[in-house]
């Protein structure tokens, strides 16, 4: 099989039937060349940004990248020449191209969970957020993006036998189908709030067990969303990520969510979630 741009850890590019050619206007060039520039432009971008090719990490050669993915070499020099442009890549004489090292600073970040409001708040944007993602990951995953949605949720699986939630197997597999959109900002987002959302998870987890465990109901959804990603229904997987963020959401907070209209206390009037 080719490589394919859909698993952004691969940093791969589509085959030649998966990028189609546009008709070149009368007197120019095909299009098709820079297209494909710019799809190798995006894997490579991808790759630097998810952490394949890391600070002062040497790119494969250009021969390397004509080969793995499919492409000319004349393709492979204008996708390193744009890096370059951009000061993503350096070169060194005689060494290659080269990772450009980042200088230090302040992470993404947001202001840390300090209210029952805050965690409303959370789930409301994730709702804006992982359904998206979802929807992409259905159209774009690959193989190996399939894999780690998978084995996140064997750990999900494996906890539920033992009548136990985990945090970090829930948070794996939500943040394993942000990396199979394919789009670097789903994932980094997710990043940035893996803080936030944990403290949903973990609340939410400890709510879904006892004596009516819930685990069991909550493995389906994430099976569910699975399946649909899996098989390729980009608009099943969107509906089911959204039900099941909304149904989290509803169960921690037992259907009674805050009033968070502007000028009113936002923890008045609402129970604060079970743990």
């Amino acid at each position: 099989m080719p490589p394919s741009l859909s698993s952004p850890a691969s940093g791969s590019l589509p085959g030649p039937e998966e990028a189609p050619e546009r008709p070149a206007a009368r007197g120019t060039e095909p299009a098709r060349p820079a297209s494909l520039a710019d799809g190798l432009y995006q894997a490579i971008l991808t790759g630097i940004a998810n952490g394949t090719y890391g600070p002062d990490t040497r790119l494969p050669s250009e021969h390397d990248l004509a080969g793995r993915f499919r492409v000319s070499r004349p393709v492979v020099r204008a996708a390193l020449d744009r890096l370059r442009r951009e000061g993503a890549i350096v070169s060194r004489q005689g060494a290659g191209s080269f990772v450009r090292a980042r200088p230090a600073r302040p992470a993404l970040g947001f202001a840390p969970v300090e209210s029952i409001a805050d965690i409303q708040r959370c789930y409301e944007f994730r709702l804006t957020l992982e359904p998206e993602a979802a929807f992409h990951a259905a159209l774009r995953r690959d193989a190996e993006a399939l894999g780690r949605i998978a084995a996140a949720l064997d750990r999900l699986t494996v906890a539920t036998r033992q009548e136990q939630h985990r945090a970090d197997a829930d948070f794996a597999f939500h943040h394993a189908i942000a990396a199979a959109s394919n789009n670097h900002y789903y994932g980094a987002c997710l990043e940035a709030l893996q803080s936030h959302i944990a403290v949903g998870m973990t609340i939410h987890g400890l709510a879904l067990q006892g004596p009516r465990s819930g685990l069991r109901g909550v493995l389906e959804e994430h099976r569910g969303i699975f399946a649909a990603i899996e098989g390729g229904d980009g608009a099943g997987a969107r509906s089911r990520m959204a039900a099941h963020i909304a149904r989290s959401r509803d169960r921690l907070f037992e259907g009674r969510l805050l009033d968070l209209s502007l000028g009113r206390p936002a923890d008045s009037g609402a129970a604060a979630p079970r743990a």
